[in-house]
């Protein structure tokens, strides 16, 4: 699996200088996705009478772990592949499975996840958007940001009050596959401090959805979605945001003539932390396979891994500030201000470190 990925990939991105490839999951082409969807490496885990592969969560782990090495540009399929198919999958009516899955299987097909909102954060709990019953369906109305490339997705998967309000916590939460092209909904890309948009806020003013718009039941969004950021937390791309930096930094120890022994031993532990957090990550999958939901163990890896990312800029800042007269590869300095400015945002997307620890804390018995 991982050789024939390879080649597919060279032939994709063999001219992408490391700097864009440092964007990765956070970099979007719709073409690359629909020839990964059409040479099978998506829906490895949806059964194939929606269009999937039916094959295990250690097949997807090893094809994310393949294209987030090579720093493949795969964000228009990267939320739908990963999580919004198995909730679709898990919770989903029959109709919904049949209209949604073959398209995201096939890499046409993009969602996004409407959970932050203003004033909430990472505070799922606290939503505001709120849909209303009507004679026609629902009536949907509110606000989410941070949403990752909403501009581009067809569809959002938004996790809305249904009842009760947002002193009742997790209680009268569902969610909704809101088609992004519906009248009333308007998308604001924002752009960082890096110059790329890959998040953006959205807006629902009296947008309708249809009773089939609804997941699940009514009222059980809050399960629905603890379950979905399961597959967000623990994959690969926790542990590897930095992983292209990392090389190229590799690639410039190798042209020094000498190696004092500060870069080795940096080399080294970064290293050894790397597979340890693949081992944990691995074994969240495993967790998966079984069919529970590892809620905290996901967190953990999350929590571990955005550390362990946000290092790398750093540590390999002062590695090379060691040796000033150095020379460095324009590459390499790209590389390095890219993901020193894009860094900070890895402890927010997927759940903020403060949110992640509270998870953990309640999961260990300590508050």
């Amino acid at each position: 699996m991982r050789e024939p990925l390879r080649e597919l990939l060279a032939n994709h991105i063999a001219s992408l200088p490391a700097d864009k490839r440092a964007r990765s999951w956070m970099g979007f082409d719709a073409k690359l996705s629909q020839a990964l969807g059409a040479a099978g490496y998506l829906g490895l885990t949806v059964p194939r009478r929606y269009g999937g592969q039916e094959r295990g969560a250690y097949a997807r782990f090893v094809v994310a772990e393949e294209l987030l090495n090579a720093g493949a540009p795969v964000a228009a399929h990267w939320i739908a592949d990963r999580q919004s198919a198995q909730l679709i999958l898990h919770f989903g009516t029959e109709e919904q499975r049949q209209t949604y899955l073959p398209g995201i299987c096939r890499g046409e097909t993009y969602f996004c996840i409407g959970m932050s909102e203003p004033g909430a954060g990472s505070d799922l709990a606290s939503v505001r958007t709120r849909a209303e019953p009507t004679e026609k369906g629902w009536l949907l109305n509110g606000q989410k940001i941070w949403t990752t490339f909403a501009q581009h997705d067809q569809y959002m998967i938004a996790l809305v009050r249904t009842s009760g309000t947002s002193a009742d916590r997790q209680k009268g939460l569902s969610q909704f596959i809101v088609d992004l092209a519906a009248p009333g909904v308007t998308v604001r890309p924002i752009v960082d401090l890096t110059g790329d948009a890959h998040f953006a806020e959205v807006f629902f003013g009296n947008v309708e959805l249809a009773p089939n718009a609804l997941i699940g039941k009514e009222g059980a969004g809050w399960d629905q979605v603890t379950a979905e950021l399961a597959f967000e937390r623990s994959g690969p791309e926790r542990i590897f945001s930095s992983i292209v930096l990392l090389d190229c930094w590799i690639a410039h120890l190798r042209t020094r003539t000498s190696l004092d022994r500060s870069s080795v031993a940096l080399l080294g532990r970064l290293t050894a932390e790397l597979a340890a957090l693949r081992a944990m990550s691995l074994s969240v999958t495993s967790r998966l396979v079984e069919g529970e939901s590892p809620v905290i163990e996901a967190s953990l890896v999350k929590d571990l891994g955005t550390a362990f990312e946000q290092s790398i800029p750093l540590l390999i800042t002062d590695d090379l500030g060691r040796d000033p007269d150095q020379p460095l590869s324009p590459e390499l300095v790209r590389t390095l201000a890219f993901v020193t400015q894009i860094a900070p945002s890895y402890s927010l997307r997927g759940g903020t470190r403060e949110i992640l620890r509270g998870i953990i804390a309640r999961g260990l018995g300590l508050r």
